[in-house]
């Protein structure tokens, strides 16, 4: 299951942002670091972010205008660290992923497959 991007442009026409303050928002941590994803593209390397979720993330940051950036920063982080996160490792490595920000598992042998994303969402 492949996620839906959105490119850096389109986002900011979408939401009439500019570029510095999305920059600005990635430096205070109100945008993670790893959501910034450089893909090759025919006018060379491009910028794009998962769609639902930076979506998701711009209209609660243009959505609090009664909190200033630093204290959303402040509570996102809060929020973030107390996140299940999957820790798969490997041979090759260990990396971590949001359990909110997984799609899907599969455990799959021959014919039959287990979706396992939906064990993980359960409450723990």
């Amino acid at each position: 299951m492949e996620q839906e991007l959105i490119s850096k442009k389109d986002l900011l026409v979408k939401y009439g942002i500019s570029y510095g303050a999305l920059y600005r928002w990635k430096r205070m941590g109100l945008i993670p670091e790893d959501w910034f994803l450089k893909k090759s593209a025919v006018t060379g390397q491009e910028t794009f972010f998962p769609k639902r979720l930076i979506c998701e993330r711009v209209e609660l940051i243009l959505g609090k205008k009664e909190v200033s950036l630093e204290e959303l920063a402040e509570e996102l982080c809060g929020k973030e660290q107390k996140e299940a996160v999957l820790v798969l490792s490997t041979v090759y490595g260990e990396k971590q992923l949001k359990v909110s920000e997984i799609l899907g598992i599969k455990l799959v042998r021959g014919d039959k497959e287990k979706d396992l994303a939906e064990l993980m969402k359960e409450d723990f």
